[in-house]
C-alpha cells in the first residue's frame, strides 16, 4: 500500500525545517557544478494524485537550477498521435544529456496506471507495462543515470476539497479536468493500482511517498532526497552495469563460415521477380497502413556488401509519405551524451509506417566494441538490452526484419578496388573502409556472437548472400513480402 512508502516524520520543528530547507536549496545550487563535471544525468520523476501539487513542487525544485541545464517533461494524457508509438517512447525520447537535470511531471507510472484504471488496457497488458518499466529503469541505472522517484500523496477528501476550490473560480477552473474528477470518483481503484505499481517497480530505484498536505515537510523531504541522491551519485561515479542474460526464445542462425556464397541469379529471372515482388510490396504497404502495423527494417553487413542497392529496391515501391530511411553514422555529441538507444527510439515509425535503418543499434556490439568506444561491460550488457528493446517493439505489434548482408573477403576487395578506380564511385570508399578490412577477423567474431545472442524468435536475423547482388535483393524482398503477409494474416485472425 501507499503508506508503506511514506517518508517517516523527521522530528524537526517548523522553524528548523525551514532553515534546513534553505540550506538544502543552496546545496542543490552548488551541486549543479558537480553533476556537470561528473557528466551524470539526473531524472526526478514526480508522480502523484491529480491536484496534489506536483507542478508546484517541480517549480520550487527547478528554481534553484540553471535553466540551461534542466528541462521539464509533462506526462499528461497521451495524444492520439503519441498512442501510435510504443509505451516507453515519450519517456526514452525525453532522456536528458549527461550533466543535466530532467524533472518529470508524471511519467511511466501515471501512463500505466491511467491506462489500467480507465480500462484502456487489461491486466495482462498492465503487467507487460510493469515488466517494460523495470527493464527501462535497470537500463537507466546501468547506463549511468541517477533517478529519484517521488509520489505526492493526498487523501480523497483533500483531493475533493482542492478540486472544488479550483472549479469555484473561472481563473483556476482550467487546472482541473474531467479525468481529475474521474480519478477522484474512483479513488480506491487508482490507489490500489498505484500501490501495485510501486510494489512491482521499487527494486532498481525506490519510491518515496511525500505528504502533499504539509507543504513545509513536502519541500524539505524533496530537497533532502534530491541532494542525497546527487551526493551519493557524485561520490560513487558513473555506474556501468554488468552483463547478464535474460531468457529469450532464440532462432537458430547459421554460422557465417557455413553460408554458401556461390548462389547466383539470372538477370532475366531477376527482372521478372523484382517487378512481381515490388508490386506486392506496394499493395502490402497500403494494407499495413490501414491496419496500423509498424515495420522496422534493419540492415547491417560488410562494407561494400550492397546494402545501398538492396535498400533502394525495397524503398522504391513504398509510398514516400509512409516510410523513412535512416543512414546511421557515428553519434553526434548530443547523442553520445545519452543512452545509446536514445537516437534509435526517436526514429521509430508510427503505427502503419515503415522505418528502414542503414546501420543500427548493433553498432554497440560491433564497431563500438572493436574500436573501444565503450567499455567491455557496456557491449556485453548490450546483447540483453537490445533483446529487451526489440521485445518491447514486438509486443507493441511491430514487424522487425534484420538483415546481415554477407560477402567474402575476395568480393569485398574487388568492390573496393572498383570504387577506388572509378571516379564516379570514389565517394563510396574511405580510409576507414580499408582500416576496417584489416580487422575482418575481429569483426567476423563480433558478428558471429551478435547473431548467436540476438537472433530471437520475435526478431530473427536473416543472412543475405550478396556475392551476387541480384540474388541478395530478391531474397530480401521475398522475406519482406512473407513477413508482411503473415503480419496482416495474424491481424485478420
Amino acid at each position: 500500500m501507499l503508506k508503506d512508502y511514506v517518508r517517516p516524520d523527521d522530528g524537526l520543528d517548523k522553524e528548523t525545517r525551514k532553515e534546513e530547507t534553505k540550506r538544502l536549496q543552496k546545496l542543490l545550487t552548488a551541486q549543479q557544478v558537480s553533476i556537470r563535471e561528473a557528466k551524470l544525468p539526473v531524472i526526478v520523476l514526480v508522480e502523484g494524485w491529480a491536484v496534489s501539487g506536483k507542478g508546484r513542487l517541480i517549480n520550487l525544485l527547478i528554481s534553484e537550477i540553471d535553466p540551461r541545464f534542466s528541462s521539464v517533461f509533462c506526462g499528461e494524457a497521451r495524444t492520439a498521435e503519441a498512442n501510435r508509438y510504443p509505451f516507453l517512447y515519450p519517456y526514452f525520447c525525453a532522456l536528458p544529456e549527461d550533466g543535466t537535470f530532467l524533472f518529470m511531471d508524471a511519467g511511466w507510472m501515471e501512463g500505466a496506471v491511467r491506462e489500467k484504471c480507465t480500462k484502456v488496457t487489461d491486466e495482462e497488458l498492465f503487467q507487460r507495462r510493469i515488466r517494460s518499466v523495470n527493464r527501462f529503469e535497470r537500463q537507466l541505472r546501468d547506463n549511468g543515470y541517477l533517478v529519484l522517484k517521488l509520489f505526492v500523496n493526498i487523501s480523497k477528501e483533500e483531493q475533493t476539497k482542492r478540486q472544488d476550490e479550483l472549479r469555484s473560480s473561472s481563473t483556476t477552473s482550467w487546472r482541473t479536468s474531467e479525468y481529475d474528477e474521474y480519478q477522484n470518483t474512483h479513488y480506491s481503484r487508482f490507489r490500489d493500482a498505484y500501490s501495485e505499481f510501486m510494489e512491482a517497480t521499487s527494486d532498481i530505484f525506490p519510491w518515496h511517498v511525500l505528504d502533499g498536505t504539509k507543504y513545509g515537510k513536502l519541500n524539505y523531504d524533496a530537497y533532502l532526497l534530491l541532494t542525497e541522491t546527487v551526493s551519493a551519485g557524485v561520490a560513487a561515479g558513473k555506474y556501468h552495469g554488468k552483463a547478464f542474460d535474460e531468457y529469450f526464445p532464440m532462432h537458430e542462425t547459421p554460422r557465417l563460415s557455413d553460408v554458401d556464397l556461390s548462389v547466383k541469379m539470372d538477370k532475366d529471372e531477376y527482372r521478372k521477380e523484382l517487378k512481381k515482388l515490388q508490386d506486392k510490396i506496394f499493395d502490402l504497404h497500403n494494407r499495413i497502413y490501414r491496419k496500423r502495423i509498424p515495420v522496422i527494417v534493419c540492415y547491417e553487413g560488410w562494407d561494400a556488401a550492397g546494402k545501398g542497392g538492396n535498400i533502394r529496391r525495397l524503398a522504391y515501391p513504398l509510398d514516400p509519405r509512409g516510410f523513412d530511411t535512416y543512414p546511421i553514422a557515428s553519434p553526434e555529441p548530443h547523442e553520445l551524451a545519452r543512452h545509446y538507444l536514445w537516437r534509435f527510439w526517436r526514429r521509430l515509425p508510427r503505427t502503419g509506417h515503415v522505418a528502414i535503418f542503414d546501420r543500427t543499434w548493433y553498432g554497440r556490439v560491433m564497431v563500438e566494441r572493436i574500436e573501444g568506444f565503450c567499455t567491455e561491460d557496456d557491449w556485453k550488457r548490450a546483447y540483453n538490452e537490445i533483446n529487451e528493446f526489440e521485445s518491447d517493439l514486438h509486443d507493441w505489434g511491430a514487424v522487425i526484419l534484420k538483415f546481415w548482408i554477407h560477402i567474402d573477403q575476395e568480393t569485398q576487395l574487388a568492390r573496393f578496388n572498383d570504387r577506388q578506380n572509378d571516379p564516379s564511385k570514389q565517394w563510396k570508399i574511405t580510409e576507414e573502409d580499408w582500416r576496417n578490412r584489416e580487422k575482418w577477423p575481429q569483426y567476423e567474431e563480433a558478428v558471429s556472437e551478435m547473431l548467436e545472442k540476438t537472433s530471437t524468435e520475435f526478431a530473427p536475423w536473416h543472412i543475405i548472400e550478396s556475392n551476387d547482388k541480384l540474388y541478395a535483393r530478391i531474397k530480401t524482398l521475398r522475406i519482406v513480402v512473407d513477413a508482411l503477409e503473415n503480419a496482416i494474416k495474424e491481424r485478420d485472425d
